[in-house]
């Protein structure tokens, strides 16, 4: 344990983001498991709608360093194959 008080402070500190960063990328998980309802039960419309949101919050971690840039572009990328295929 950290006996000084700044590094006591920054564990605190970590400590919520971490939790905050886990949040984001659960809500992130729950939309892309809709999504892939959506598009298994074949309503397009609905996935589409999800796939916009999805992008938003995966642009908007990767703005906030909780995902790499690149990680969100190819999360994106499958989920929108996906989506062209099924058609």
């Amino acid at each position: 344990m950290a006996n000084i008080k700044s590094a006591i402070k920054r564990i605190g500190v970590t400590q919520r983001q971490t939790l905050e960063n886990k949040v984001k990328k659960s809500e992130i998980k729950t939309y892309t498991k809709k999504f892939e309802e959506a598009v298994s039960s074949e309503k397009f419309d609905e996935a589409k709608e999800l796939l916009k949101l999805i992008d938003k919050k995966l642009k908007k971690a990767t703005s906030k360093n909780i995902i790499h840039k690149n990680t969100a572009s190819r999360h994106l990328s499958r989920l929108a194959k996906k989506l062209n295929i099924s058609k």
